[in-house]
């Protein structure tokens, strides 16, 4: 398994544009947050990096949303994702599209997103998942070096153990898209929607769904129980005594 962190100065990219099938993979996240974007609820909300910040969140009964990146127009903060200009526990949900993907050190960004998230907040993360189409075509020579495969590309479990360190509880995630392509032939439909049950884990697009908790995910039970104190019974003695006499 390949370190979280790494010194390789990576492209980040900030506009779907900049991306091979962009406007696809946006319009797959875009429908999965409409249906999201209704359920959260509070007073600020995060878009973190440019790609996020494409996304729309209209139904969203969040009013103020804050766009941070550092390039794309559509931002109304600059500042790196790294050293987030807020104070702690200022913001009821933050959207992380594909920033983990072309990150150097994923474990130093989610622990500053979590700095600024109130307790019981929602947190939404995509990316790339590397165990799939999309993954593998990474390894070729050609196209290691292009966006978007020269991002690093963690499993969806891999995230999701990342967040429970942070105690945070999935309560929804969606792998799709294990033939990453714009318009799918009816035939593969058909054949990924039969295999859903399985054939997940090879999606090329992951959609993961959190919310931290202030307390552990799973109950700590003690070691040591407490032992009955034994006493004499007086009783029994004191008739035993009456009968002798």
């Amino acid at each position: 398994m390949k370190p979280a962190r790494s010194e390789k100065e990576l492209e980040k990219p900030h506009s779907w544009a900049q991306l091979k099938n962009g406007q696809w993979v946006s319009e797959s996240i875009q429908l999965r947050l409409d249906e999201w974007s209704p359920k959260l609820f509070g007073y600020h909300m995060l878009k973190l990096g440019g790609l996020s910040c494409e996304l729309t969140s209209v139904d969203c009964s969040i009013q103020h949303q804050v766009n941070l990146d550092i390039q794309n127009e559509l931002h109304n903060i600059v500042a790196d994702g790294y050293d987030l200009p807020f104070l702690e526990k200022s913001f009821d949900a933050v959207i992380m599209a594909h920033q983990l993907d072309y990150c150097n050190d994923p474990h130093r960004m989610l622990r500053e997103v979590d700095r600024v998230m109130i307790d019981d907040g929602y947190l939404i993360v995509t990316g790339f998942n590397p165990i799939s189409i999309t993954g593998l075509s990474s390894l070729m020579p050609w196209r290691k070096n292009n966006l978007p495969w020269s991002g690093r590309m963690f499993t969806p479990n891999r995230i999701k153990d990342w967040l429970g360190l942070l105690n945070y509880q999935v309560i929804h995630q969606d792998s799709y898209a294990v033939f990453p392509f714009q318009t799918y032939p009816p035939m593969w439909t058909a054949l990924e929607n039969s295999f859903s049950n399985w054939i997940q884990i090879f999606g090329s697009l992951y959609f993961i769904v959190a919310r931290k908790r202030t307390y552990p995910l799973k109950p700590i039970r003690p070691h040591w129980q407490l032992k009955r104190k034994l006493s004499p019974v007086s009783v029994n003695y004191n008739s035993h005594t009456k009968n002798k006499s």
